[in-house]
């Protein structure tokens, strides 16, 4: 765990915001230079990625917000405020899914009003977003945050005793949910550069995206750590609302999958 990265002078560069920003400008190189291959003029993916970005940053703000209600109802200005104090450079308290959920919404309504291929941009924004996951849950491990339960397994993993996993298990072993996540993250790039170099019908990769995220994120949520209040009863079963976000994006990734398959398979015929 290291949340705070350097110092320049009293300004203090978190690791989180850091491993957003490169994630930002891998993804942006890696769009535009696959843009040229679909034909797809660099400088709109360009204005689309900060789009998402941005959008992304509101939505994942605005969910930890609902999330964690009981920290802003005495004071509203703080949820337009996510900056520590003391000059902190840095963005603290995000979700996820939120930012996800925006910021897929943003891009898919700016390439509706730009007339920008439809499918093809968002096969080409699948791996990129895979890949930001791999850098992110770095800067959520060292931020010390999305931390999971209490586990007897040999690579669980102990934080120092300022942080709040500590406060909460002690000196027990955890899952690293966030490594588990990043890895994860890492090995759906790897796929999807792959994918992407055989032929493929157009939404495939962003189909498969959804698809997988969706199982994965759903499987991940039992193992890691939330407070009671929390986990509420959904369905007759304590479950989380990323469970329940996490089953839609499964579901409608493989109804998009199988549309997009027979729809090529009858321009094919």
């Amino acid at each position: 765990m290291h949340p705070e990265l350097f110092k320049i002078g009293p300004i203090v560069v978190r690791a989180y915001g850091v491993m957003l920003f490169i994630s930002f400008v891998v993804g942006l190189f890696y769009v535009r230079y696959k843009a040229k291959y679909k034909k797809i003029s660099p400088d709109f993916v360009t204005n689309l990625s900060f789009l998402v970005i941005f959008a992304g940053i509101i939505g994942a703000r605005l969910f930890y917000v609902f999330y964690h209600w009981s920290e802003f109802s005495g004071n509203l200005l703080d949820i337009i405020n996510p900056f520590g104090g003391g000059g902190t450079i840095g963005i603290a308290g995000l979700n996820l899914y939120g930012g996800l959920i925006f910021a897929i919404g943003a891009g898919i309504i700016y390439i509706i009003i730009k007339k920008a291929p439809f499918l093809d941009t968002l096969d080409i924004f699948a791996p990129p977003i895979a890949l930001g996951t791999f850098f992110t849950r770095i800067g959520c491990f060292l931020n010390g945050c999305c931390f999971g339960k209490q586990c007897d397994l040999p690579w669980g993993v102990h934080f120092p005793e300022n942080s709040i996993p500590y406060a909460i298990f002690q000196d027990q072993a955890i899952h690293p949910t966030q490594l588990y996540m990043s890895f994860y993250g890492l090995a759906l790039f790897l796929v999807f550069h792959y994918l992407d170099r055989k032929d493929h019908f157009s939404g495939m990769l962003f189909a498969i995206f959804l698809i997988v995220e969706g199982f994965f994120r759903f499987v991940i949520e039992f193992v890691r750590y939330y407070e009671q209040a929390m986990i509420p009863n959904l369905f007759g079963m304590e479950m989380t609302y990323n469970h329940l976000v996490a089953a839609i994006l499964f579901i409608l990734g493989w109804i998009l999958f199988f549309h997009l398959r027979k729809r090529a398979k009858q321009k094919e015929s």
